[in-house]
């Protein structure tokens, strides 16, 4: 007797109930309509989400509402209406092109991640890629990290009609020589481990820092979104697009509260009585995420937590009733691995970099007109 009891199933039995071919199940999980995940007992072959397959045939699902991913009526006051196929989030769960971010991150790299959400099946972009011979521009990693992409903005600022492969090739260049302004030039290896080159990381630590780059490359809807997505709809170069956008989760919630978490983890290390008073610091909780960030857990269960770390987490945890957010986790993390002082915002940028490529590719490519409405409330003309 069919069911819907066990959520995720093999290619086989999604082909046989959808009654299309591989090409077309692939297709709705680049699109979302979808999900996909790794499966634990054979991380090469994927398992697909029942419940999405039922909606796809019409077949009815019990409790179904559940599942859906949040949905907003038209768009309101001061609201941009997008569409986007890169990444969702449903079911307490975050979805890059239909595949958990979290199951994603068990081995991926940042450029495998890229690649998905890219839709860079065959193809990778990456290996048309090769350093770049310059001066590595001076400053702290996030200036470096800006000066390249502002570079390569005024280097593609004119217009050209190029095909999606292009298009992917650029993406990859710009992600490229975004990780080597901030690293440094060197061996051609892997952007986590470049990155933990730059910081002296061993190999345990390089593979927790590769976990936090896929876990950070997009989050849904916000802001730097709408920028990337703006830019990128009024025709400007990738690079422009996700400098904007970038721009903008520079100054997000997110990433200064991996600043002050940051400083919060030192504090509490030191004097943890005298710092669960200050919870305002801690990083627990987080309005978009009601019932725990799956991110963060997953980075908090992969970091290898000495003993006086889980200890400010926990009394944190128990002080404020909230579980540790993101930019916590990820500040925690940072500070195990004993990385400089601003590495959870810089792991945050650069990981972010590859979503927004992915939402200026997406606008360029399938992106419909963004709906927005500038309403006029100022004085009445000539009254004045």
């Amino acid at each position: 007797m069919d069911t819907f009891g066990e959520r995720w199933i093999g290619r086989g039995e999604a082909l046989s109930r959808l009654g299309v071919k591989a090409q077309t199940l692939y297709a709705y999980v680049s699109r979302g309509r979808i999900a996909a995940r790794p499966d634990p007992a054979d991380p090469r072959r994927s398992l697909y989400a029942v419940r999405d397959i039922a909606r796809l045939t019409g077949a009815p699902i019990p409790g179904d509402e559940a599942a859906r991913p949040i949905e907003r009526g038209p768009a309101a006051r001061g609201e941009a209406d997008l569409e986007s196929s890169v990444s969702v989030i449903a079911s307490g769960r975050l979805f890059y092109r239909g595949m958990d971010a979290v199951q994603l991150s068990n081995a991926a790299t940042l450029e495998d991640v890229a690649r998905h959400l890219w839709s860079a099946r065959a193809a990778n972009p990456f290996a048309q890629v090769k350093p770049r011979v310059g001066v590595t521009p001076g400053g702290s990693a996030r200036a470096r990290l800006f000066t390249a992409l502002s570079r390569r903005a005024d280097e593609d600022a004119e217009a050209k009609v190029r095909d999606p492969e292009a298009l992917r090739i650029e993406c990859a260049r710009v992600l490229d020589e975004a990780v080597d302004a901030v690293a440094g030039p060197g061996p051609r290896l892997f952007l986590h481990q470049r990155l933990a080159r730059f910081w002296k990381a061993p190999e345990r630590d390089a593979q927790l820092i590769r976990r936090a780059l896929v876990l950070s490359a997009d989050a849904g809807m916000d802001a730097a979104v709408i920028a990337t997505r703006a830019v990128a709809g009024g025709g400007a170069s990738l690079a422009a697009a996700a400098l904007a956008g970038l721009t903008v989760a520079a100054a997000s919630p997110l990433v200064a509260g991996a600043v002050r978490a940051s400083a919060w983890v030192n504090a509490a290390r030191r004097h943890p009585a005298e710092t669960l008073r200050d919870l305002d610091l801690a990083g627990f909780g987080d309005p978009d995420w009601s019932g725990g960030d799956p991110r963060a857990e997953a980075l908090l269960a992969a970091a290898d937590l000495p003993i006086d770390l889980q200890r400010v987490l926990r009394d944190g945890e128990a002080a404020a009733g909230r579980p540790p957010a993101f930019a916590l986790a990820l500040a925690t993390a940072t500070r195990r691995m004993e990385l400089p002082r601003d590495a959870a915002q810089d792991i945050l940028l650069t990981g972010r970099l590859a979503g927004l490529l992915a939402h200026a590719l997406d606008q360029c490519l399938d992106g419909s007109p963004i709906r927005a409405r500038l309403r006029y409330v100022g004085p009445e003309p000539g009254a004045h």
